[in-house]
């Protein structure tokens, strides 16, 4: 956490167009419904005033009045506890530990393989086939709960239906036997919520992988 010499009158995200952990950001500001300013990054050129704000000038930044926060997790956290309403954590802590080993290993075992795809290669493909097999794995959990995990939307799911919805770009093929996670991913894309967190680059997505 750093805190910066500018002052602003509302929250600032940085944020890529397309990048999975940015859309999570975003997401989790669309479910607040919590307005703020939206500075698109080109992660090979980061502007000046985001280099000044954050010393790795990495992306999701959020920017509250004099306040710099970024990491992700970090970002995420703020939100929810500075806009309480809805929560997306439940009260118990036990319940919000599962909920945070959750997102870790989605961090670790998922999006890894998301970024072997797109870098393309020889790797893609095998990269592919990871993907499958981890989502596939967590089918059970899809079927337990409305939502990962739990009954109500929570700061996994602001993680989880990002990759969710990049899945047909991505060409992954989870079959008929990851219907549950098609139909979990359904429901959330459908709200306004979802709608609001999208830039325009990935609303294209899916109209890309359908052509």
């Amino acid at each position: 956490m750093v805190q910066s010499t500018r002052l602003r009158n509302a929250l600032t995200l940085y944020t890529t167009t397309d990048g999975i952990q940015c859309h999570r950001a975003r997401l989790v500001l669309a479910a607040k419904g919590v307005s703020y300013e939206r500075v698109l990054v080109d992660p090979a050129k980061p502007p000046e005033d985001l280099i000044d704000l954050n010393p790795y000038a990495s992306t999701p930044t959020l920017i509250d009045r004099d306040l710099t926060l970024f990491d992700t997790a970090v970002v995420c956290e703020y939100i929810d506890e500075r806009y309480p309403h809805p929560p997306l954590m439940p009260i118990d802590p036990q319940s919000r530990a599962r909920l945070r080993v959750a997102a870790v290993r989605i961090e670790k075992d998922w999006l890894p393989e998301v970024d072997a795809i797109r870098a393309g290669g020889r790797s893609a493909d095998a990269a592919r086939k990871r993907l499958r097999q981890e989502l596939l794995s967590t089918v059970p959990l899809f079927k337990a709960s409305k939502f990962f995990l739990s009954p109500e939307m929570s700061l996994v799911d602001c993680l989880v239906a990002p990759v969710i919805w990049r899945l047909s770009w991505l060409e992954v093929d989870l079959g008929r036997e990851g219907k549950p996670i098609i139909d979990y991913g359904e429901r959330l894309f459908h709200s306004q919520g979802f709608a609001r967190s999208m830039t325009d680059q990935e609303k294209a997505m899916r109209q890309l992988a359908v052509t």
